[in-house]
């Protein structure tokens, strides 16, 4: 039997109340309100009505009986008309249940799904369950049909946009139906489609276009769109709904095994032309040559920064330059914006290189929850520096007042009015609150950090990590929100993790805790859930966490405990999952990729071929886990005396020496090939001494200039020529670069009296270059201040005919 046949709705109107009337259906096409359908089960069906009196809504079930119809149900129902007259198997499959939409509001309906039991009629569906369009079919999974019917709601939320629910009932309720959306979702990202080709400007269409293709399957697709959702000044419905997409849309991408980021790895080769960097794939095969000085990681958005000639720009994965090498320094993107900084200072840019800003700053933050932190310096003032928020189009939207300023977090974020006057501000710059104290922390985890006096304690507006200790010792502890310790404060050092995970630190050594710490792993709830054995260890990130003990790096998971399934490093260093089954080990300060079985894909060279026969090879010295040297040493000479000479003197310019079990400093040597040319090999020598509690160690620069054939090391006389006073020369021709060269302003006035005969120096093509150590003649910040010389400057005191000169110039 059919629905709204003829002869169905004589039938009804037979046994309708006296002054009753059939209700209309009025979309998709006009229908009277009557639907057949057996909903008993028992093969015949009933007929189903909605009618009106006295303006309330009935709903009608007439029973074939014995040859005649009769009422079996007549219940009022809710609203003034009707969308939705159906029956489906909702419940199981091959029984029918009534399904009924209420018109309540222009373009609101209530949502009726009765069952028929011996009681009568029963309606399933909460009294919530509302929508403006709904599809009512049994929409097939990946599986194929089950019998059972989906409902697709369209519940309307702004203009002409809709959120899309698809529900199934189990376990006694209605619940999402994920299995389908690949099945009915396309047709919701059609829809928006439309929307969002009609009316680009308006991001809620935007997110909705998102949002239904993460739902239909379409990853990729959904990564622009929501990224186009974000552009927008005002993002719909918030920035943190549309981050949480994104994550659950990379998520997705995971899963599915298609790639988050491009799948290529930087990787460094030791050349003649020094350090350089390139890329790998997941099987080692180098997809981009070592043309970099340096490389850093492709980000989601496929994009990477690399280095070239002291400069930073950014490539694709095509290498090409979205972002010419032209900046002094580029920051990781963050919310697709990144900074930059050149000659005139910092500057946002978006993923296209454009530049946001409007002018130049002394200070950019990155972009964190839309904003981003700016500094302005009031010469006028007296110099007052100043702190603002940029949005992400580079405006300023919150002008330069405060004295600090922190990052924004879920809208919301710390600023320093005055001394002693604090605020919590919204993204529009208004207070939300103020706080009479000296000192304010970041906003966090519904946590606010502050201090009532500038010699009192901190004090916690929720759970934090604490410090009680009165003098340089730590004493540290975390509470939770009541205040109550979670973590007794006993402890030198401990840090966060994140993943519900604390890393404990007690003093290797308690009267000089700045030597120091071994790290336990521990919950939130303070249960310590390792032995104190770590002498690092890194944030959680994907339920793992790399450690390094004395002697070995690996994983851990989050019972702190080694992760099985995963190769151990001998030395100390990181681990980073970088694909399921690709890990970047960066150890003992060298890089290498490897599988989870422990096979190496990728690691750097230790050898440096140079002409034949010449190369020189990497030699490790590690006699303490605090002191770690690589040194060179060079082969293929004639001469094996000259050579063996040559070698020596390289393992004690690079500090290989006999070394203390214990030490209260640390020390790292390094080297690279700084030139070579026909029988020259230059050799930088780099180290970093670094006093345990020290606010900075202190770095250090030798060059070790050699002749291949001889094994002669050369010092800075050697190029001269005899008798030539080298000395009272090249100390003028320095003077005066630091007089009229604006880049050595930093020089501490009065601190240059000239070079030394013994003047630290390396050789180039066409130029010497002299250099000073840090503190020597400037701040510890300006490094090894070094002064280039052309040659053609001084060729009339160098010694064209010696043996220095000819080794690279012939």
């Amino acid at each position: 039997m059919s629905t709204n046949e003829p002869q169905l709705t004589q039938l009804v109107r037979g046994l309708l109340p006296s002054g009753a009337e059939l209700v209309m259906i009025n979309k998709p096409a006009e229908l009277t309100a009557v639907y057949a359908a057996d909903l008993n089960g028992d093969q015949v069906p009933e007929v189903t009505a909605v009618y009106r009196l006295n303006g309330e809504l009935y709903l009608l079930v007439l029973q074939y009986r014995d040859g005649i119809w009769e009422v079996a149900e007549n219940e009022k129902g809710p609203g003034y008309g009707v969308t939705l007259l159906t029956a489906a198997p909702i419940m199981k499959p091959g029984k029918n249940n009534l399904i009924v939409g209420w018109q309540i509001g222009s373009i609101w309906s209530k949502l009726s799904v009765y069952t028929y039991t011996q009681d009568g009629l029963i309606d399933i569906a909460p009294p919530d369950m509302s929508y403006s369009y709904i599809r009512v079919m049994d929409m097939p999974s990946p599986a194929g049909r089950d019998g059972i019917t989906e409902i697709a709601l369209w519940i309307h939320d702004t203009g002409n946009a809709y959120r899309v629910e698809v529900l199934r009932w189990k376990n006694g309720r209605f619940v999402p139906a994920p299995d389908v959306y690949q099945y009915y979702f396309p047709t919701v990202v059609r829809y928006y489609e439309q929307m969002t080709q009609q009316h680009s400007d308006y991001s809620f269409y935007w997110y909705y276009l998102a949002d239904a293709q993460y739902r239909a399957g379409m990853p990729q697709e959904a990564l622009a769109s929501v990224d186009k959702a974000l552009s927008f000044e005002h993002p719909y419905p918030s920035r943190e709904r549309l981050l949480e997409l994104e994550r659950n849309i990379r998520q997705m991408l995971d899963i599915i095994g298609m790639p988050r980021v491009v799948g290529l790895f930087p990787a460094s080769l030791k050349t003649t032309e020094g350090m350089k960097w390139g890329y790998i794939n997941n099987r080692g095969k180098m997809e981009i040559r070592s043309l970099y000085d340096d490389a850093r990681d492709f980000q989601e958005n496929g994009l990477a920064i690399v280095g070239v000639n002291g400069k930073y720009g950014i490539i694709d994965i095509s290498t090409n330059y979205v972002v010419q090498p032209v900046y002094n320094m580029i920051s990781p993107f963050s919310e697709r914006r990144a900074i930059v900084i050149d000659g005139q200072g910092f500057k946002l840019i978006d993923e296209t290189g454009t530049v946001l800003t409007k002018r130049a700053y002394p200070f950019i933050a990155n972009m964190q929850d839309g904003r981003s932190v700016f500094n302005v310096t009031n010469v006028g003032n007296g110099g007052t520096s100043r702190y603002g928020y940029l949005n992400s189009q580079g405006n300023e939207v919150i002008s330069a007042q405060y004295e600090e300023a922190n990052d924004f977090e879920n809208g919301r974020a710390v600023v320093k009015i005055k001394d002693n006057e604090y605020a919590l501000i919204g993204r529009d710059g208004r207070k939300l609150a103020t706080y009479p104290y000296t000192y304010v922390g970041p906003h966090g985890d519904g946590l606010l950090a502050f201090k009532r006096e500038a010699a009192g304690k901190y004090g916690y507006d929720g759970r934090a990590v604490v410090n009680t200790a009165e003098d340089y010792k730590s004493n540290y502890g975390v509470i939770n929100k009541q205040g109550m310790f979670v973590v007794k404060p006993e402890y030198n050092d401990i840090r966060d993790l994140g993943d519900e995970r604390l890393a404990l630190g007690r003093a290797v050594d308690p009267e000089q805790p700045f030597l120091g710490s071994k790290y336990a792993i521990a919950d939130w709830k303070g249960t310590v859930l390792s032995e104190f054995v770590y002498q690092d260890v890194s944030n959680f990130q994907d339920d793992l966490a790399s450690v390094s003990d004395t002697k070995q790096t690996y994983f851990i998971d989050r019972s702190g405990k080694p992760a099985p399934g995963f190769p151990r490093f001998s030395g100390s260093g990181t681990l980073t999952l970088v694909q399921k089954d690709l890990i970047k080990a960066f150890i003992d300060q060298r890089l290498s990729y490897v599988n989870r079985d422990g096979v190496v894909i990728w690691q750097q060279n230790t050898v440096i071929p140079l002409k034949s026969p010449f190369l020189v090879k990497e030699e490790k010295y590690k006699p303490n886990p605090d002191y770690l040297v690589y040194y060179p040493q060079v082969e293929g000479m004639t001469d094996k005396a000259a050579q063996q000479m040559v070698n020596s003197k390289l393992k004690e310019m690079s500090q290989v020496k006999p070394i203390p079990g214990k030490l209260d400093y640390s020390y790292s040597g390094d080297f690279e090939v700084a030139f070579y040319k026909q029988n020259l090999l230059e050799l930088e020598l780099n180290g970093y001494h670094y006093p345990f509690g020290a606010a900075h160690g202190m770095p250090t620069k030798t060059y070790a200039i050699i002749n291949l054939v001889n094994g002669h090391m050369y010092t800075l006389k050697d190029l001269f020529k005899p008798g030539s006073d080298y000395v009272k020369e090249l100390s003028s021709i320095v003077g005066k670069q630091i007089k009229e060269d604006p880049q050595y302003s930093y020089v501490f006035p009065g601190s240059y009296t000239g070079i030394r005969p013994d003047q630290p120096f390396f050789v180039t093509e066409n130029a010497i270059h002299l250099y000073f150590s840090p503190y020597e003649i400037a701040p510890y910040a300006a490094g090894f201040p070094t002064f280039t010389i052309p040659f053609v400057e001084i060729r009339d005191i160098i010694n064209t005919d010696g043996e220095f000169w000819k080794s690279f110039k012939v």
